[in-house]
């Protein structure tokens, strides 16, 4: 993955909050600013989803607060291809017993 930051989202629903800042809702996904796609590889019109270009992808995991109030479902696909989980999975793995 190139070195851009962290992805913006992309989400099937949305939601105002106090500040009357859009918010993402339902189903979120990991998506790139200036591509026509999610990392997961849906279209973006296609599967009518809400672009976010101010919500960062680590705002999504409930762990974060404000932004993931109602985000219902966190793509596993997205997250994968992002590298970041919000189950606290470890990246990676390593072979501890390795045959000769």
């Amino acid at each position: 993955m190139p070195a851009r930051g962290e992805p913006s989202v992309a989400a099937s629903g949305e939601w105002v909050d106090d500040d009357g800042v859009r918010m993402p809702a339902g189903e979120v996904h990991a998506w790139w600013p200036g591509t026509n796609q999610t990392l997961c590889g849906l279209a973006l019109s296609r599967s009518r989803l809400h672009r976010f270009h101010h919500v960062r992808w680590p705002e999504t995991f409930p762990e974060s607060g404000g932004s993931a109030a109602e985000v219902r479902q966190v793509c596993r696909r997205c997250e994968g291809a992002t590298g970041r989980s919000s189950r606290g999975w470890s990246k990676g793995w390593t072979r501890t017993s390795p045959r000769p």
